[in-house]
């Protein structure tokens, strides 16, 4: 694989210190290393402050079924119809967002026009595989940030959020 270009993406808070209806990632890091039964999806659900709907437990299920994972609106609109979880694009994309405003999910954007939501809300970076038009997580260690900028004034930063844009060798 080649790196074609690095974009970073810091992402600040511009709606000042908390003002958020559920707080900001304060329900840990969630890292689903192992499918997960449908009373911990409930429960999951439930300790993120979000009321555990039919759509919301379908669509959880789908999302957290496999363990750690990068999936965009579409690709679990479709695993849902797939499922016969007869729900719209325009559900799936509310959910997702709820979701991560909630702290369970964390957003991916890849130049601004696809978004991939995370089930490993822990600090990683990523990999872009452009060909494949999909996310992998770059291993533990494997990118140290240096010198950030200061944050403009009344921001801080909430995370730095770099994507590793990578390609098959070119023969």
């Amino acid at each position: 694989m080649v790196i074609s270009r690095v974009s970073s993406v810091v992402v600040t808070d511009l709606h000042g210190i908390g003002g958020h209806e559920h707080g900001h990632h304060q329900h840990g890091h969630h890292e689903h290393h192992h499918p997960m039964t449908v009373g911990s999806v409930r429960s999951m659900l439930r300790e993120a402050g979000l009321r555990p709907t039919r759509q919301r437990l379908a669509l959880a299920e789908i999302l957290y079924a496999k363990g750690n994972r990068h999936v965009s609106a579409e690709q679990l609109h479709e695993e849902a119809l797939t499922a016969r979880v007869p729900v719209s694009l325009a559900t799936v994309y509310n959910t997702l967002h709820q979701f991560t405003e909630a702290g369970l999910l964390r957003e991916v954007a890849v130049d601004g026009t696809k978004t991939y939501f995370d089930t490993n809300t822990s600090d990683h970076h990523h990999f872009f595989i452009e060909t494949a038009n999909s996310v992998i997580d770059i291993p533990g260690d494997g990118l140290v940030i240096g010198d950030l900028p200061a944050p403009p004034e009344d921001m801080e930063i909430v995370r730095v959020d770099v994507v590793v844009r990578v390609r098959p060798k070119q023969r």
